[in-house]
């Protein structure tokens, strides 16, 4: 008999059970929908089938008390409305083993954390309340067992190919991730991206469960506007497809998810199963009616849908029939009663409370400790280095030398190209996967893949020929690379995943004006590390072809509005980094690397510049850029200061360095100051601030920058700085098209334009100041 066999007939002889489970499961969903009266029925019940088959079935190693597990499977809710399946199947779950463990006193019935990590069904008295349960599913606390927040259409599915990915290259044989989704949430451009970059990277531990009723959220059936069956969707695509007649059946159900897992299938590739089931399965509105709005509280129809379950099983629910109670706190009461009596059909049945937490204890202890397939050893960890941020003593050949011409985006590659081979050299495993949107050489993000200082590089990932590669071959899937990117950042082997990350860190990149194709991913990834209780690892965000020197493409490809999108999280969640030329780039990312934000950006330009001579120059070290900000030019000190000037991006500072020499002739005795990053300079002391930029430097101050005026917030002072700024948007129009030095002429970013801007605003200093003053003694008369 086959694995398949052997598994669905031991398992067969428990459909009983499943069935009352499933019953208890329909009504702890319906309970909490009642009483909070928000959050999505329709999905929920019609996927119960598919999740506890995977959960029960031996299809899935996990451990409900230690979902941290690293080498437990993981599971991605991609249809983010279905939170009340997940929540009831927890709770019910969860008790099974609170009263086995009331009973037994054995520990091994014990969520680790205790009940800050265990979901319990008082806990679904929360939900949708600030504080409680989240209407979407977040990889926090009492649902870490979810991998990913996820709910917006498509947004997980990415991340579960990222995930199946760092376990693949890890060399985490077996370890496989489960991603349970509506065919709404599938037609999402995600989906697609996904079905082909599974398939091109060969993720054959990645599974799919898919619940097909043919309803979403609008009026119209999905087959109204999608042609075709979950067949034709995913086998054209290189999948293996399974199908269970019934997706609400457990024969039909659990022998096909065994057939995905376990069956003989083609090497390398991805696997779904899916089953037709009922939206609104059991609850009388059905399709997508069901979706998104519970029956109202206690009336007629809700009570109705209890009925099978009150006669089949003999419960009393308080209240049966009649209006919800006025107050409060008797609604919460009767909530309590009616959560704890349908939970008592599990407690009185001893078989089933006995089967039930015994199973969980024998899949949690399914998963194995070790790993004797990995590919690097786990317990070294090269992000604990010290040498990984020690970028003064990086290798001599990491740096171009001053005369030298060469783009800063180029020094993105040589850094790529060093860290792989140093983390290969002393720890035997990459330390980034890299992927961008078929620009991989474009970019320079293909340095990830090569070679430094004697090693040969990892080169480019290829599923069966070279699947220890770095570079992960991507056709134009901008969304899905930032999923992969932040799902590969998830996974963590570390043996403590509390206190540190052991991992892949990942990359991706593409122009800067696309930059806002990557923001969904990445922001949902933001949201994951702030509340997390597992650490993960850094995504390297990469604009890289940013402002008007990407200037032969025209404006459909220049970043100078665009890249504001790696603005738009808290403080502390991205630092955003400009190096303006080769030598900070390596700099800039060691310093970022180091701080606690999951989320780098880094902005980097097309053209070649030349490496200033900073001492000749007397401007400071290229490590200060380190620093977040640095002087490039300081008053004169026996001159009368005329004010500080912040300058960021690269054709914009080379540019101003081409002017100092005229400034000097003319007068001119401002204060220049290169704006790297925000973040970084925040994070330095209060002495080395004042140092750069003292409080009168910052009233007394304007920018200039190859980006848009609205970008440079972080450097604007107030309204009258912006009035002095010289950015590429100087007229409030996009800019057009041609070679480097025609656009930055239209920018108003050329030598001859930034002299007469640095002159105006000394010209005209006395009246800036003025009118600061005076406003400043308006607001003090009143």
């Amino acid at each position: 008999m086959d694995r398949v066999e052997t598994l669905y007939q031991e398992q067969a002889k428990h459909f009983e059970k499943w069935e009352v489970i499933k019953d208890v499961v329909d009504q702890l969903i319906d309970l909490m929908l009642n009483y909070r009266q928000s959050g999505h029925p329709g999905g929920s019940r019609s996927k119960v089938h598919a999740m506890v088959a995977t959960l029960l079935s031996g299809a899935m190693r996990w451990d409900i008390r230690k979902p941290e597990k690293r080498y437990g499977d993981r599971f991605v809710l991609v249809a983010g409305h279905t939170a009340p399946l997940f929540y009831a199947v927890f709770a019910m779950f969860n008790e099974a083993l609170r009263v086995l463990h009331a009973k037994t006193g054995d520990d091994k019935y014990k969520v680790d954390g205790g009940p800050e990590r265990t979901l319990t069904w008082e806990d679904l008295l929360t939900l949708r309340n600030n504080g409680g349960l989240p209407g979407h599913v977040e990889m926090a606390g009492k649902s870490l067992f979810i991998k990913f927040n996820t709910g917006p259409s498509g947004h997980g599915s990415p991340p579960a190919a990222g995930m199946a990915m760092a376990l693949k290259r890890a060399g985490a044989d077996g370890v496989k991730v489960f991603a349970l989704e509506g065919e709404g949430g599938m037609t999402a451009g995600a989906i697609h991206e996904t079905k082909n970059s599974a398939y091109g990277l060969g993720l054959d531990n990645l599974y799919y469960l898919l619940d097909w009723n043919d309803f979403g959220i609008d009026n119209q059936p999905i087959s109204s506007v999608v042609h075709g069956t979950p067949r034709e969707w995913f086998e054209p695509y290189g999948w293996h497809v399974h199908e269970a007649k019934s997706g609400s059946e457990w024969p039909d159900m659990t022998r096909a998810i065994l057939e995905m897992v376990f069956g003989d299938h083609p090497k390398g590739r991805p696997g779904i199963t899916f089953g037709k089931t009922i939206k609104g399965r059991e609850y009388i509105v059905t399709g997508n009616k069901s979706h998104g709005a519970a029956h109202k509280m206690n009336s007629e129809t809700f009570w109705e849908t209890k009925r099978p379950f009150v006669e089949k099983y003999g419960v009393k629910l308080e209240g049966f029939g009649e209006p919800a109670p006025e107050g409060r706190d008797e609604l919460m009461k009767q909530a309590e009663t009616n959560f704890s009596r349908v939970l008592d059909v599990l407690r009185n049945d001893e078989a089933l409370v006995t089967y039930l937490a015994d199973r969980l204890v024998e899949i949690g202890d399914s998963v194995p400790s070790e790993m004797p397939s990995m590919r690097f050893d786990a317990s070294k960890n090269p992000l604990s280095d010290d040498e990984l941020y020690d970028f003064k003593a990086y290798p001599e050949t990491m740096w171009k030398k001053p005369g030298e011409k060469a783009p800063n985006r180029a020094a993105l590659s040589t850094w790529g190209a060093w860290v792989n081979s140093w983390s290969a050299k002393k720890y035997g495993r990459p330390l980034f996967l890299a992927m961008s949107a078929d620009l991989a050489d474009s970019t320079n993000i293909s340095g990830f893949a090569k070679g430094f200082d004697g090693f040969a590089g990892y080169g480019v990932y290829e599923r069966e020929s070279n699947p220890e590669g770095a570079l992960l071959p991507q056709e134009i899937t901008e969304f899905t690379n930032a999923g992969i990117c932040t799902g590969l950042a998830t996974v963590n082997f570390a043996d403590d995943p509390e206190k540190e990350f052991n991992g892949f860190c990942s990359t991706c990149s593409t122009y800067g004006s696309f930059v806002y194709l990557k923001y969904g991913p990445m922001r949902l990834f933001s949201q994951l590390t702030q509340d997390c209780d597992l650490k993960c690892g850094k995504v390297l965000w990469v604009a890289g072809h940013s402002g008007p020197e990407t200037a032969e493409d025209s404006r459909t490809h220049f970043g100078i509005f665009a890249p504001g999108v790696t603005q738009l999280f808290p403080d502390g969640q991205v630092i955003d980094l400009h190096p303006w030329e080769y030598n900070e780039v390596p700099v800039t990312i060691a310093a970022a690397m180091k701080a606690p934000a999951p989320i780098i950006a880094l902005h980097l330009t097309r053209p070649p510049v030349e490496i200033p001579d900073r001492k000749a120059m007397g401007m400071a070290s290229h490590f200060e850029a380190a620093k977040g900000a640095y002087i490039i030019r300081d008053y004169a000190p026996d001159k009368k200061a005329m004010g500080t000037i912040f300058v960021q991006g690269t054709m914009s500072t080379y540019n101003v360095l081409r002017v100092l020499p005229e400034l000097e002739k003319a007068g001119l005795n401002v204060k220049i100051v290169a704006a790297v990053s925000p973040q970084l300079f925040a994070a330095q002391t209060p002495d080395y601030r004042k140092q750069i930029i003292s409080d009168g430097d910052w009233v007394d101050s304007t920018v200039i920058s190859n980006r848009s005026l609205r970008l440079m917030h972080d450097w604007l002072p107030h309204k009258v700085a912006e009035e002095y700024a010289m950015t590429s948007d100087w007229d409030n129009r996009w800019r057009t098209g041609g070679s480097v030095d025609e656009v930055i002429g239209e920018a108003r970013l050329s030598p001859e334009w930034i002299l007469k801007g640095i002159e105006r605003f000394v010209s005209e200093r006395d009246a800036r100041l003025s009118r600061l003053a005076s406003g400043l003694d308006a607001a003090r008369s009143r």
